[in-house]
C-alpha cells in the first residue's frame, strides 16, 4: 500500500483570503459543501479558513467526485483518474476514501454502492470543472522504510530550493526517495509535479522529447524552445537517473533559470551536477542493526534494514516469521550488504529457496545470489551486479584501475598509504587525489570522517564487486587490453597480473 503524501500548512493565508471572498471562490472554481471549501488551485480543503490535513491521493479523489455531485463514479473509473499510469489494487482506493471521510469530521459525505461505486452526497455550491492531471507520479505499492526523518529534512529544504540533487551509490534508493519526496510536496506546486525517467536516455534530443511528452508540451528541437513553453508555470520537475546526461541537464537548468524561473528541479543521480545553486544530499544506506539489537525479534524489528528485509521476504513468502535463530545471520547479511535497500530486497527474494542462513552462506561467496529482482524493475535493478556495471563501465581507465586496486583493501586507506602501496605500478605517477575524488563523486567510494588524513573505503558490496572483476578471466583480458590501448603494448601487463594474484587471496 502506498504511503500518502501529507498536505503541508502552506498557503494558509491565501486559503483564508479566498474563503472571505465569494467572488474569488467562483473565479477559482472552488466549491463549498457544509462548512468546508475545496480550493482546487491551492489543492487543499479548508474549514473556517484553516487547512484540513489531507493526502494528495485523497484530494485527487475528492476533486473527481466534486465534478458531478450526486453522480456515482465506478471504482475502476476513480482508479483510472487518480492513478492513470499505474496498476493499483482496489484496497488503495478504499484506504484513501476512508481517510477522506475521517478528515471531514466523519460525515457521510461520500456514499458507496457496491455495484455503482462512490458518490459525493452533500449539497455543493459552485461547479468544479474537470481538470487536467497535475502530476504523472507512479503509485507506490509499498511503503518507504527507514526514511521518515530524511524525508522531513528534504521536504523542509525543498521549500526554499530551486535545484536539489539526491546522489548515492547504486541501489541506495535515490529514485524511491525522490518519488516519496515528490508526493509529499505535490500540493505546493500550482502546475503540478512531473517525473521524467532519464536512466535509459543517451542523447540530449531524446531527453527533450521525453521532457515534452511528460510535461505535455509541443515537441521542440532545443532546450530554449521547450523552456519558453514553461514560462510562468510553477511546477516541480523530477529528473530521475540523470547520470548519463549531466552536461545536457546542466544546460537545461541554465535555460530554465532564464526562461522559466518558477520551475523547481529535483534530480536523482549517482553524481552531482555541479550546477549553480545546486543543493546536494548524499542518500545514506539504511542503518545497520547493532549487536545490542539482537536481544529479541522485537528489538531487531526496530531496525530499518531488518524491517525492509523482513517486509520483502513476507511479500514473496506467505507465513514467514522471523525467528530468534535468524537474528545473527540476518545481521551479517545486513552488514555484508551495507544496508543498501536494493541489495537487501534481492537477498530477501532468495529466502524462500535458501532460508536466511542459506542466503548468508551464499553472500560469503560473492554477489552472485543477488540476481532475482522484481519483474517490474528496470534492467539495471534486476541484479546488484547490473546496477554496479552501469557505473563501472562509465569510469575512465585510470579510475577503473584505482577502483579495482582499492578492492584489495578491507579497511579504509589514506592517500599517503595508498601512494606507498601503488609505488612501482602504473598508478605511481597518476593524480591519485583527483582519481579518489572522482570515485567519491560517482558514489563508488566512501569518504570516512575522522582525525588526520581523509580515509577512503569501498562498501562491502562494492569491494565484492571489484574482487569479482579481478577474478573473472574475461574482465582481466579487457583490463589488459585497456592497458595496451592506454599506455602502449604490454606496459601494464605486470600490474594487471599483480592485481589478479592479490585478488585471488583477498577475503
Amino acid at each position: 500500500m502506498e504511503k500518502d503524501a501529507r498536505t503541508p500548512k502552506v498557503g494558509r493565508s491565501s486559503a483564508i483570503t479566498v474563503m472571505n471572498n465569494p467572488q474569488a471562490i467562483d473565479a477559482d472554481g472552488t466549491v463549498r459543501f457544509g462548512g468546508y471549501v475545496f480550493h482546487r488551485q491551492q489543492r487543499l480543503v479548508s474549514k473556517a479558513g484553516w487547512p484540513v490535513p489531507l493526502g494528495g491521493r485523497a484530494l485527487d479523489i475528492l476533486a473527481v467526485l466534486l465534478e458531478a455531485p450526486g453522480q456515482f463514479f465506478s471504482k475502476a473509473e476513480l482508479i483510472e483518474r487518480v492513478w492513470p499510469r499505474s496498476v493499483v489494487e482496489e484496497n488503495n482506493l478504499r484506504v484513501h476514501i476512508a481517510a477522506l471521510r475521517r478528515a471531514l469530521d466523519g460525515q457521510r459525505l461520500i456514499l458507496n454502492d457496491p455495484l455503482r461505486g462512490y458518490c459525493f452526497a452533500a449539497p455543493v455550491q459552485g461547479v468544479l470543472q474537470a481538470a487536467t492531471a497535475q502530476h504523472n507520479l507512479a503509485a507506490r505499492l509499498s511503503p518507504v522504510i527507514g526514511r521518515e526523518e530524511l524525508l522531513g529534512v528534504l521536504v523542509r529544504r525543498l521549500s526554499g530550493q530551486q535545484l536539489m540533487t539526491l546522489t548515492g551509490c547504486a541501489g541506495v534508493g535515490k529514485s524511491t526517495l525522490a518519488l516519496a519526496l515528490a508526493e509529499r510536496v505535490l500540493p505546493r506546486y500550482r502546475d503540478g509535479v512531473w517525473w521524467v525517467d532519464l536512466a535509459t536516455v543517451e542523447a540530449p534530443l531524446t531527453m527533450l522529447r521525453h521532457l515534452a511528452t511528460a510535461l505535455q508540451l509541443e515537441p521542440s528541437g532545443s532546450a530554449t524552445e521547450l523552456c519558453r513553453q514553461l514560462a510562468g508555470r510553477q511546477l516541480l520537475l523530477v529528473l530521475d537517473g540523470a547520470d548519463r546526461l549531466l552536461g545536457a541537464c546542466r544546460h537545461l537548468l541554465r535555460v530554465l533559470r532564464e526562461q522559466a524561473p518558477r520551475v523547481s528541479v529535483l534530480v536523482s543521480s549517482r553524481e552531482a551536477l555541479h550546477a549553480p545553486g545546486e543543493w546536494v544530499m548524499r542518500v545514506p544506506p539504511l542503518a545497520l542493526p547493532a549487536p545490542a539489537a539482537l536481544g529479541s525479534v522485537e528489538q531487531a524489528m526496530g531496525n530499518p534494514a531488518v524491517q525492509l528485509f523482513v517486509a520483502r521476504v513476507c511479500a514473496g513468502q506467505q507465513g514467514f516469521v522471523l525467528r530468534p535463530q535468524d537474528l545473527a545471520p540476518l545481521r551479517d547479511i545486513c552488514r555484508r550488504l551495507d544496508g543498501i535497500p536494493l541489495a537487501l530486497e534481492l537477498a530477501a527474494a532468495q529466502v524462500d529457496a535458501l532460508g536466511v542462513r542459506g542466503v548468508q552462506t551464499q553472500l560469503r561467496r560473492g554477489l552472485q545470489v543477488l540476481t532475482r529482482g522484481r519483474r517490474t524493475a528496470v534492467e539495471r535493478h534486476q541484479s546488484l551486479t547490473a546496477a554496479l556495471d552501469w557505473t563501472y563501465e562509465r569510469l575512465s581507465l585510470p579510475e577503473r584501475w584505482l577502483f579495482l586496486q582499492l578492492g584489495l583493501f578491507k579497511m579504509a586507506v589514506s592517500l599517503p598509504t595508498l601512494s606507498q602501496l601503488v609505488a612501482g605500478t602504473e598508478l605511481e605517477h597518476a593524480d591519485l587525489s583527483y582519481l579518489l575524488a572522482r570515485l567519491v563523486d560517482t558514489s563508488l567510494l566512501t569518504l570516512e570522517p575522522g582525525p588526520g588524513y581523509p580515509r577512503y573505503r569501498l562498501l562491502n558490496c562494492l569491494r565484492s564487486y571489484a574482487l569479482a572483476q579481478l577474478r573473472d578471466p574475461l574482465q582481466v583480458a579487457r583490463l589488459q587490453q585497456g592497458y595496451g590501448h592506454y599506455l602502449g603494448p604490454f606496459s601494464g601487463r605486470a600490474f594487471v597480473l599483480q592485481l589478479v594474484e592479490q585478488a585471488a587471496y583477498a577475503d
